[in-house]
């Protein structure tokens, strides 16, 4: 027969696999949003710079979900103008496995640091009445209008205009050179 201390621990175990076995499921059936949002700063001659961001949402889930909607508008007024596009934008549906994006443009000509908050991704899931919220990466400060030093950075361009014409004078060099020496072996012949 089985001890009262051996049956606890098989109820335990019964328990703790049942809860495991339901978790499993609950997020087999259910979608999994991954959101990354993207800026990228571009001074333009005006004085001004401009602010593109693109957010993109990925559902990693098994799950389909609906009523997509992307609210990104902790973009003060009084700092930036949106140029094109919305801060705002919603789908009517995410399949698992699927991506989507959505970009927009901003202009700002106040000088600055900007620290800007995640975007926020609402979503429907058939299993469940309330909308299921999301939030993307959060971005790095944005340095609007500051002063940059000037990259140091390989020119490729020089390269692709003049690296065949260097290769070919290298070479000619080399060549003239080993022609032109004299050989060890031939300084010994003529000593003898």
């Amino acid at each position: 027969m089985a001890t009262p201390r051996a049956s606890q621990a098989l109820i335990l175990l019964f328990i703790a696999s049942l809860c495991f076995v339901s978790s499993v499921t609950a997020s087999v059936d259910s979608p999994f949003i991954v959101a990354h949002k993207k800026v990228a700063l571009k001074r333009l001659k005006s004085g001004a710079e401009e602010v593109t961001v693109s957010i993109d949402i990925y559902n990693e889930g098994f799950a389909t979900a609906y009523d997509v909607s992307l609210t990104d508008d902790n973009w003060p007024c009084d700092t930036f103008e949106v140029v094109s596009g919305n801060t705002s934008r919603s789908w009517e549906r995410l399949d698992a496995g699927g991506q989507v994006s959505h970009s927009f443009q901003l202009e700002s000509k106040v000088k600055g640091r900007f620290e800007g908050a995640p975007a926020v991704i609402k979503f429907r899931v058939p299993t469940k009445a309330a909308l299921q919220e999301a939030y993307s990466t959060p971005m790095l400060p944005l340095d609007i209008l500051e002063d940059r030093a000037p990259e140091k950075r390989f020119q490729w361009k020089l390269l692709a205009k003049y690296g065949s014409l260097v290769s070919v004078i290298s070479l000619v060099t080399l060549f003239v050179y080993v022609v032109a020496t004299p050989s060890k072996s031939s300084v010994n012949k003529k000593k003898r």
